[in-house]
């Protein structure tokens, strides 16, 4: 591995995405990961599309990392989970508050074999409180942090009905959240020597990444320009060649009206009684609306009209699927997606790093593991004989998936196939 994070080992007992979201995003700045994966795989495996138990949306999220499965359940896993963390500089898991202490890899425990280890755990309310216990998910948490309720108010009668956004923000910005509280306990770690626990709660991402949590949480009353915008205030256009496009800049708040009537050289509509105040611009968004749209197809085509509107720092984004991001110009420019092999023929097309660095090289994602592909690859560098590893085999402590077999004989160590 190559990035910044190169030379420190990551062991990543967690499933689905906001634990393997967050290794994968330190496996992305260099770290190594080793992937611990339960007899009962990872369900993220399964997900549509899948064959032979990979999916894209497992590999989007574990590409590159190295894979053992081991039944914790029978005599003899304990023992190999511990070696593996001995050598780790960091733990991830996500499992519901205490169950990993019930195998004896609870952070005590490991940390007092291994004092410079870092140990994150990711659950839906933290560790300890009323609410340690409760199965988490993004929908419902999502539900429990306000972010729903967000959505209803942004959205009014727009909605039919209550609805949950349909990506898991609360793994997501979690994952991330933890990714950096690790990277802050690694830099600790250079001065002290000591590793330490992190204890990262799903809804307390959720409030700290809400940008008007203030409004909410101090009660204050804004009267007729309410802190969550109404749908309205985002509103969408057609371009001169039916191009389909949002704008960030609300056309009825007081301070961006004036914004607009600049764009279209309109100081005029200011004295309209109709557009006079936010209120009123509210209540005649209609018509509002209709005087905008008619403008801008007086344009020749949308890369004029866009620097019009940058002229007047409004900023506008076409409405485009991932299909049209990827083919774009920017996309070849940045490196925006990526080629992974679908281990079956064929390849995924995976997002690419959000960063580039200027003194440093990351290495490609690399290609998704098979469950156990690495058992043997692994133990035998923590100097488990081929003896021992094979009777672990056979009575079912180390589980390997039949493609992995397949491709652990026929490709040497450190190598997939």
């Amino acid at each position: 591995m190559s990035g910044p994070l190169s030379g420190l080992r990551v062991v990543d007992f967690s499933r689905v995405l906001a634990g393997p979201l967050c290794a994968r995003t330190l496996q992305d700045l260099g770290a190594e990961v080793i992937k611990i994966e339960p007899p009962s795989p990872d369900v993220s495996r399964f997900a549509f599309p899948s064959t032979d138990g990979m999916s894209g949306y497992y590999a989007q999220q574990n590409a590159g990392k190295r894979n053992v499965s081991i039944n914790l359940n029978l005599p003899g896993a304990y023992e190999l989970a511990l070696k593996l963390c001995d050598t780790a500089d960091i733990v991830v898991e996500n499992f519901r508050a205490g169950t990993l202490g019930f195998f004896g890899l609870d952070y005590e425990t490991l940390s007092k074999r291994n004092p410079r280890l870092i140990y994150a755990s990711i659950t839906g309310y933290g560790q300890g409180g009323p609410w340690r216990s409760r199965m988490a998910y993004a929908p419902t948490v999502q539900a429990e942090a306000g972010f729903t309720d967000n959505s209803v108010r942004h959205y009014g009668d727009a909605l039919s009905e209550p609805r949950t956004d349909s990506l898991s923000h609360a793994d997501v910005y979690t994952g991330l959240q933890a990714a950096i509280a690790i990277l802050a306990a690694v830099n600790s770690r250079q001065t002290t020597g000591r590793g330490q626990y992190i204890d990262v709660a799903m809804a307390a991402t959720l409030l700290a990444i809400n940008e008007r949590a203030h409004v909410d949480l101090s009660g204050d009353d804004l009267g007729a320009e309410p802190a969550i915008l109404g749908a309205t205030d985002c509103s969408f256009f057609t371009g001169p060649q039916g191009e389909f496009f949002t704008v960030a800049t609300s056309v009825v708040g007081s301070r961006t009206f004036p914004s607009w009537l600049r764009a279209m050289r309109r100081v005029d509509l200011m004295a309209d009684p109709r557009f006079a105040t936010a209120a009123a611009r509210r209540a005649n968004f209609g018509a509002l609306h209709q005087i905008i749209q008619a403008w801008m197809l007086t344009f020749p085509d949308m890369a004029t009209l866009d620097a019009q509107l940058d002229e007047a720092k409004i900023a506008m984004g076409q409405i485009r699927s991932l299909k049209d991001l990827a083919a774009s110009e920017w996309s070849d420019y940045w490196g925006a997606v990526q080629q992974v092999p679908d281990r079956s023929g064929g390849e995924y097309r995976l997002p690419g790093r959000p960063w580039h660095f200027s003194a440093e090289q990351l290495t490609p994602a690399g290609i998704p593991a098979f469950q156990g592909e690495h058992n043997l690859e692994v133990f035998r560098e923590l100097g488990i004989s081929e003896a021992e590893l094979k009777r672990l085999a056979e009575v079912g402590v180390l589980v390997t998936h039949p493609r992995a077999a397949a491709a652990a004989a026929t490709t040497k160590p450190g190598e997939a196939a």
